[in-house]
């Protein structure tokens, strides 16, 4: 029943999805009947009779209603429509672009599946010979956070720019699919194998597995055992990453120039080309939801009675001494600091044509860009952009979640369908809406971002409410509102506060894979995403201005994963 149920609140999602996308020529910043006069008529001029003649060869005189109900009828009969830019049937566009995705995604789950099973092989053989496992280090725990867009320019950079061993970009060759499979397979790989190297951890302490070591039971009988225990739980966790990994489609084709359908929604996004959206939004968000679908399939199917009771939950993930943590925080956060504080007391955007692409000098430490800006204080400036829309977007993820945390009947639903939405293809929409800045960017990550704070909330409030001495203050004759300040809420605020706090670095990571995409900030600005994705043509002239705000967000990564796990550290050792 709660598959039936999840399946249902998707397809409502996706529907409404589709819809709202239905009604983008009515709320965009933009008209499309003017981005389609161009786009066909070039050199015609806009006038009122003829953008009236596109509206009306468009169907939007009907207004939105008809245009979407023919929409939907038409995709019932598996008719795509046509383009608005060329008139050329989507299908013939879409389709071929689908089948480069989906090659794509199989080859990014096969390096996922390589990953999974490097990290739990000798997790396994540990703990069926009962060995401890092993903590889940630092490094480890900051590549689930790495971006694939990172992973795609450290790629280019390290593969196919200095060392020549794999092409860059295009997709005619096997070649050319294992870069972007590995950039799109590290991070749900990296996601999955320290969850079930944890789980292991946590199954292999059990009494059973003493019982059956002592017992003289094979070790491969042990093993199944374990991965009996373990890999139920984590099921759910491959539907999240099935989602990711459909968002990580945009950024990864729009990296290596593959024609896949999320290069294609991002041109169509940006042209207003709402067929050819459509199509493509529902195509991946489809995607997504296939995959999660089956994920809690397999969980249903294999989540029965186990060896030795019930299934045991997910330990948080092992963490190791505080000196460790302290020396990543230092080494990681110290530099980006500093080159942080530098790089603002510099002016970021002065464009100096005669030293272009610079390497080190006094006067620039770490060179210049295409325009002879300084890359030294574009980090800087840049660093407020990208932390500063990140604290928007945490703020207002907070407050939604808080809010909806007070209503979980609403707040379930609307999480399981926002679970099936990429921050990219929310980024597409969004900016179809107000256009490309920051306040665009902020909406799109704060849209994707509230569903755990929510859950988490939830849960805060149920546990506050069940408290015993508020049973007392009711007897007493205390009201609702009452309750609600001065107990409830306080017992809520400050530890979601922290939730979202540790979120923030996401969150950060969101606005610059939107920045990457073109879809955030614009191409003058200091964001580190834009810095990155314009700077990304000269790699090799000017390596600097692509791998500074690179390395700063990677450092910005580790150091407050190292600084989340502190608080961990300081309760072991009590």
């Amino acid at each position: 029943m709660r598959i039936l149920k999840g399946a249902a609140i998707r397809a409502c999602a996706l529907f409404a999805i589709l819809a709202a996308i239905g009604f983008l020529p009515w709320i965009a910043d933009r008209d499309p009947a003017l981005t389609v006069l161009r786009a066909r008529y070039p050199g015609r001029e806009a006038t009122p009779e003829a953008l009236a003649a596109v509206r009306a060869d468009l169907g939007l005189d009907a207004g939105p209603w008809p245009l979407l109900r023919e929409w939907l009828s038409a995709l019932a009969r598996g008719d795509l429509g046509d383009s608005w830019v060329d008139g050329r049937p989507v299908a013939d566009t879409v389709l071929p672009a689908f089948g480069v995705s989906l090659t794509l995604m199989g080859a990014a789950f096969a390096v996922a599946a390589l990953i999974v099973a490097a990290a739990l092989a000798p997790a396994l053989s540990r703990a069926a010979g009962g060995r401890p496992t092993g903590p889940s280090g630092v490094a480890a725990a900051a590549l689930v956070a790495v971006p694939e867009f990172l992973v795609a320019t450290l790629g280019i950079a390290a593969f196919a720019t200095w060392a020549h061993l794999l092409p860059a970009y295009g997709f005619d060759t096997p070649a050319h699919l294992i870069l972007p499979a590995i950039a799109m397979g590290v991070p749900g790989g990296a996601v999955l194998a320290r969850l079930g190297r944890d789980a292991i951890g946590t199954t292999a302490g059990e009494d059973w597995v003493r019982q059956w070591r002592a017992a003289g039971y094979r070790r491969s009988r042990i093993v199944r055992g374990l991965l009996k225990r373990a890999v139920p739980p984590l099921l759910p966790q491959v539907a999240i990453v099935a989602v990711s990994t459909t968002g990580s489609a945009v950024a990864v084709e729009v990296v290596f120039a593959i024609p896949g359908l999320g290069r294609t929604a991002l041109a169509a996004a940006d042209a207003q080309n709402l067929p050819t959206l459509q199509a493509c939004v529902a195509i991946l968000v489809g995607l997504g939801f296939v995959g999660g679908m089956l994920a809690r399939l397999a969980a249903r199917r294999l989540g029965g009675p186990a060896p030795g009771g019930a299934p045991a939950a997910l330990a948080p993930p092992a963490q190791g001494g505080r000196t460790g943590r302290f020396v990543w925080i230092a080494v990681t956060a110290g530099p980006l600091l500093i080159a942080v504080a530098f790089g603002l007391t510099r002016i970021a955007d002065g464009v100096a044509t005669g030293s272009r692409l610079a390497g080190p000098s006094w006067a620039h430490p770490l060179g210049t860009d295409q325009l002879g800006r300084d890359v030294l204080a574009r980090l800087g400036h840049g660093a407020l952009w990208t932390v500063g829309a990140a604290v928007a977007a945490c703020a207002l993820a907070y407050l939604t979640g808080l809010a909806l945390g007070f209503a979980p009947r609403a707040a379930h639903p609307l999480a399981e369908a926002v679970n099936s939405f990429p921050v990219a293809i929310a980024g597409m929409l969004v900016v179809v809406v107000f256009g490309r800045g920051p306040f665009g960017a902020v909406l799109a990550v704060t849209a994707v971002s509230w569903p755990p704070l929510a859950a988490h909330a939830a849960e805060l409030v149920a546990r506050a409410r069940a408290a015993g001495h508020l049973e007392a203050r009711r007897a007493l004759g205390a009201g609702p509102l009452w309750m609600l300040r001065r107990h409830v809420l306080p017992l809520v605020a400050g530890p979601l506060a922290v939730h979202a706090g540790l979120r923030l670095p996401g969150m950060a990571l969101g606005i610059a894979s939107l920045g990457f995409l073109g879809l955030g900030a614009g191409m003058d600005s200091p964001e580190w995403g834009a810095s990155l994705v314009h700077s990304m043509p000269y790699l090799e002239r000017a390596p600097l201005a692509t791998l500074v705000p690179a390395a700063a967000m990677i450092a910005m990564t580790l150091a407050v994963t190292a600084a989340v796990s502190l608080p961990a550290a300081r309760r072991r050792r009590r």
